[in-house]
């Protein structure tokens, strides 16, 4: 009896274990080695890793809403996009070149082009933290990484600088919130630790050297059935580089001389900075101009002083930037925000009735100046051509994002200052603003004028160096700006 109840014992066991053999190579997917997905360590960790780091991301952005939960949940498709990438290229061949592996790549493309259109056009509400998420997706072209000569840096050191590229947003989002709303500051933090230490320890620890491709008997690399691609979006090649710097929109001259005339904008801000008055010879802004005055509510300034004015000249060609054929406006929004927009030629702007808790916005201008006379919260000059600015006081910060041969006099004060994609800035600096804090980033071209505090009239300039030396010492990297030799 023990022995029959053996032998059925042994049958039994001999079916499952039939069945179960065939059930996996029937059914059960595979990976590199006949590992499942499921169980492969570094598919694990990222999932874990992910999973842990969203957690706190997007417990923030759902209290905040809007454009940054918008821009939260863009970034995690790009993560998951990443992911199925890594899954995919055990099952591949490695690409023989970048070129190769343009429609494989296509789908985290497309991730990195979704958040990228979301910073385009005026510069929307949660600017800051929207560019964070646009820049800092580009750590994620690390798993394009097929070797040292691809053109990228190793997958470790590609994370880090492309967070290095959106942590200056980044910053200005916990500079802007950290006496005002724990949420964003949260956000910000949380942000940053998906990258460093999240991202870069995991790339460190699973994939130093890029990702784990099939071996040579592998099905050659295609677009993956999944990928929506945009015809738009670039192929994945890291960071792209900035852009070649343009030609001087001003004066050639390397710096200007007190013996020598001044010319262009330079010869306008050292007659506002003479004797006479500031407002001289500048066209007010007077009641009935201002939006909530105006019958029209057009945001178009009328004013007899307009008619008599000249015809804009020729679009010039040093401008690296399109502009669109759009009403000019320079009027006050809810009481709050000046914006000044789409002045060509206008030499003679100016805001007089100002105040401290207001903000100016200045968009699309071109060969013109603007005075701001008082003191408002902070100034902003976004994509603007060949543009001069005078102001007093800022309580918070005066920004020059996305333009080319811009001129800006501080006559009073300004805590920070930042300069952002721009080429060919030049920036006066009065005795009572020496102390502003002064940050650039993706600029060239960028010079400080100071009084020289000998003879008055005269200014000393210094360059703000754009190229750096990066040394490995003592286990460490240390950075130094590039000396110019006969500056």
């Amino acid at each position: 009896m023990e022995k029959a109840l053996v032998e059925r014992l042994e049958a039994a066991v001999a079916r499952l274990e039939a069945a179960a053999s065939g059930a996996s190579l029937s059914s059960a997917p595979r990976d590199l080695g006949d590992v499942p997905v499921a169980s492969d360590p570094a598919i694990v960790a990222y999932d874990e890793f992910v999973a842990q780091a969203f957690g706190r991301l997007n417990a923030a952005a759902e209290k905040i809403g809007g454009k940054v939960l918008e821009a939260t949940n863009v970034l995690a498709e790009a993560f998951a996009v990443a992911k199925d990438l890594l899954v995919q290229a055990k099952q591949l061949q490695k690409p023989a070149s970048m070129a190769d592996g343009q429609d494989f790549f296509k789908p985290l493309n497309a991730a990195i082009a979704k958040a990228a259109a979301m910073t385009e056009g005026r510069r929307p509400d949660y600017f800051n933290h929207m560019k964070t998420v646009a820049d800092s997706l580009s750590a994620l072209a690390w798993v394009a990484f097929l070797g040292k000569d691809c053109g990228m840096s190793f997958p470790t050191a590609h994370v880090e600088e492309s967070w290095q590229m959106a942590e200056f947003y980044n910053n200005k989002v916990l500079v802007e919130y950290r006496n005002k709303d724990a949420d964003h500051v949260e956000w910000a933090k949380a942000l940053k630790e998906l990258y460093m230490p999240g991202l870069r320890d995991y790339v460190k620890k699973y994939y130093p050297l890029g990702p784990v491709w099939g071996t040579a008997g592998s099905a050659p690399v295609v677009q993956p059935k999944a990928a929506a691609p945009t015809p738009k979006a670039p192929a994945v090649k890291g960071p792209p580089p900035p852009a070649p710097p343009s030609a001087p929109l001003f004066s050639t001259e390397k710096s200007p001389k007190s013996s020598q005339p001044k010319q262009g904008m330079s010869a306008v801000f050292q007659e506002i900075s003479g004797g006479k008055p500031v407002t001289s010879g500048l066209r007010k802004v007077t009641d009935d101009m201002k939006t909530k005055n105006r019958a029209d509510r057009s945001g178009v300034v009328n004013s007899t002083a307009a008619a008599a004015a000249p015809a804009p000249p020729k679009a010039s060609r040093a401008g690296s930037f399109a502009f669109k054929s759009a009403p000019p406006k320079l009027e006050l929004q809810m009481g709050r925000k000046w914006v000044v927009e789409n002045q060509v030629g206008k030499k003679d702007l100016a805001i007089d009735d100002c105040d401290s808790k207001q903000s100016v916005y200045v968009y699309g201008c071109k060969d013109s100046v603007l005075q701001v006379n008082g003191k408002v919260n902070n100034i902003t000059v976004d994509k603007c051509t060949k543009f001069g600015i005078v102001f007093k006081d800022v309580v918070a910060a005066f920004e020059v994002v996305n333009c080319n041969g811009v001129e800006v006099q501080c006559q009073g004060t300004a805590p920070t200052i930042s300069i952002d994609n721009s080429s060919g800035c030049q920036l006066y600096l009065s005795k009572d603003s020496l102390g502003a804090s002064i940050t650039s980033a993706k600029s060239s071209e960028m010079n400080v004028l100071v009084p020289s505090g000998v003879t008055d009239g005269d200014w000393v300039e210094h360059a703000l160096p754009q190229q750096y030396i990066h040394s490995f010492k003592d286990g460490q990297f240390t950075t130094s700006p590039v000396s110019h030799s006969g500056a």
